[in-house]
């Protein structure tokens, strides 16, 4: 175990090295950071609960451009190694498949929570210089937001595993999609009097990530209660969700001619 550790830490960390210097990360921090300062513009449009706007737009720009960098950022990390032959070194050495993809995942995934803590700054700071409050139901919606973009890398990880960065990005961007609409879908599905509509809608709504579990962005900002149970579970749920994902990509990474 600690043999494995130790081949995967240093493709992790060369990773983190490459994503930093990918342009699109700082363009799309820069927006991100950009619509939280522009929320404050927004709200003055409005008499009523400003603040809270504030905080609504602050959270929705947070959560969106993260998932923007951990899709178009990750997708090309493996297919470049490839590209370049950079990972025929890297298999020559001892170190499988699975290690090499899963040294991927944690390098992408350390570089996108590395932006949700810098957007967490400027987020926390316009909520102070608006005067808007913050609590524990903030940190709790901004946990859920570092567990929704694991399992979201897995998904851009399991997808480039075996596939272009472009297909790799938009089957991601679908997932991420119907992730946020499974609940509904669901619903949809058993109301249906057809029994194969309603099957359809139960397998779709186990197989999909249901990502609307990990959004308490509705909760933090209007000051309800929420517990530690309900991060709990999210938070279990989105780690055995990625370890299912990454198990999957590595069985097809495997089998992957790499000629």
């Amino acid at each position: 175990m600690l043999n494995s550790g130790s081949r995967i830490w240093p493709i992790a960390t060369n990773t983190v090295r490459e994503a930093v210097r990918h342009r699109l990360l700082y363009t799309l921090l820069f927006f991100a950071v950009t619509m939280i300062g522009f929320s404050v513009l927004i709200a003055s449009l409005s008499y009523v609960e400003g603040e809270r706007i504030i905080q609504d737009v602050g959270l929705a720009s947070i959560r969106l451009f993260s998932v923007g960098i951990a899709i178009f950022v990750g997708i090309g990390l493996i297919h470049g190694e490839v590209e370049r032959r950079t990972i025929y070194t890297i298999l020559a050495k001892p170190v499988t498949r699975s290690e090499f993809l899963l040294g991927k995942f944690l390098g992408l995934l350390l570089t996108v929570w590395l932006q949700l803590c810098l957007m967490a700054i400027a987020f926390v700071a316009v909520s102070v210089l608006v005067g808007a409050g913050l609590d524990l139901g903030y940190v709790a919606a901004m946990l859920l937001v570092g567990v929704e973009l694991m399992v979201i890398v897995a998904v851009a990880t399991l997808f480039s595993s075996f596939t272009t960065p472009m297909l790799a990005a938009f089957f991601t961007l679908g997932i991420y999609a119907l992730g946020h609409l499974s609940r509904d879908l669901y619903s949809l599905g058993q109301a249906s009097d057809v029994p194969a509509v309603k099957q359809a809608a139960t397998l779709l709504y186990r197989a999909l990530p249901d990502l609307e579990s990990f959004n308490l962005s509705t909760q933090a900002v209007h000051g309800v209660a929420i517990s530690g149970a309900e991060v709990g579970w999210a938070s279990l749920y989105g780690v055995a969700y990625s370890i299912a994902l990454l198990i999957l990509a590595s069985f097809i990474f495997h089998r992957r001619d790499l000629e």
